[in-house]
């Protein structure tokens, strides 16, 4: 048996309503699994967050796109309206210039969100690259673009780090950087992703916590008639999906299976998060889960607790559905989804 992964459209909808009960529009990441992307696009009124315009393929209307620019130029931009993208995130002055002198040269309209900097005292040192616009320097090019020609709405966009459970004071980070006047020139409040997912290295206590927030800053929003927008990918994806595996080898306490991190769950060296294994216990015997390549990273789990696990035994790790892309490390196959 080869490995593969499993996607529930009904989780994926269950997931997603979800979200809807906590703000007023929902942008699905398209990034974070593109094969959601259809099934919400089909069943829902979600609009989606793209970064790239190769992403663009996995959604038929265009309009329902919510692109997160890089480095535009004119081409491109023209491209993107002509494929019928009209909605712009955009976090720095150079792609902001572009996008203007596109509209001051076009009769096209467009909304436009100005992505904001926001602080986040978990950041490491020359470890992550912080996007957005100084708040000073939001504040005074939302009052410069209530008048641009061709911007139709103007929204803010700020984004907490997924995994990122300590940093949810809402109300309080945003009446910090938006002026009082700027916000009544604001149709939309965009919160990015941020929403997490349960892994065995996770917390899930706090996450009421978490939800309390989103409804207080809702509340705040709309009482001054703007639009909370939040931008889940992992919340959506994650749970939806399965990765289906076997026991092949096993020695000592070492579990060796037929996947591998490298072709399955990079989110374990790159966040890092932990997949939960199905049927895995509290207590007991514990083991290790190895992918099946030399890398002595290439680890799902360090210490799971197994009831006499054996080789030829399937395992299977869960909420294994968000950015479960692969590498071609050691020549690895991509593996097959089992939409279900």
């Amino acid at each position: 048996m080869k490995p593969y992964f499993t996607l529930s459209k009904k989780i994926v909808l269950t997931q997603y309503e979800k979200v809807k009960e906590l703000c007023d529009v929902v942008s699905y990441s398209s990034k974070t699994n593109p094969l959601v992307t259809p099934i919400l696009e089909e069943n829902t009124g979600a609009l989606f967050s793209v970064h790239l315009i190769n992403e663009l393929k996995h959604v038929k209307d265009k309009s329902r796109v919510l692109f997160l620019a890089q480095a535009l130029t004119q081409e491109s931009i023209k491209e993107l309206i002509e494929l019928g993208v009209c909605r712009f995130v955009v976090d720095n002055e150079s792609d902001l210039n572009e996008l203007v002198k596109f509209l001051n040269e076009n009769d096209v309209e467009v909304s436009l969100m100005l992505r904001v900097k926001l602080k986040e005292n978990t950041l490491k040192t020359e470890r992550f690259f912080v996007f957005g616009l100084p708040s000073e320097t939001v504040n005074n090019k939302i009052r410069e673009l209530s008048k641009q020609k061709g911007v139709k709405a103007l929204g803010i966009h700020f984004h907490r780090k997924t995994q990122n459970m300590s940093e949810w004071d809402l109300v309080y980070d945003f009446t910090n950087i938006v002026s009082n006047d700027v916000l009544k020139l604001v149709k939309t409040v965009n919160i990015g992703g941020g929403l997490p997912s349960e892994y065995a290295n996770t917390n899930v206590a706090v996450l009421e916590g978490i939800y309390r927030r989103i409804r207080e800053f809702k509340e705040f929003l709309n009482e001054k008639n703007i639009q909370l927008m939040i931008e889940p990918g992992r919340f959506i994806a994650a749970p939806a999906g399965k990765l289906v595996t076997r026991i092949i080898g096993k020695h000592e306490n070492n579990l060796i299976v037929n996947a591998s991190i490298y072709n399955s769950d990079l989110d374990a060296v790159i966040v890092p998060v932990k997949l939960l294994v199905e049927g895995e216990l509290s207590e007991g015997t514990p083991f290790v889960i190895k992918g099946v390549t030399p890398c002595s990273v290439d680890l799902f789990r360090y210490r799971v607790y197994l009831e006499n696990p054996k080789v030829g035994d399937e395992l299977v790790f869960l909420n294994a559905g968000a950015y479960n892309f692969a590498s071609d490390f050691c020549d690895l196959e991509k593996l097959e989804t089992k939409i279900i």
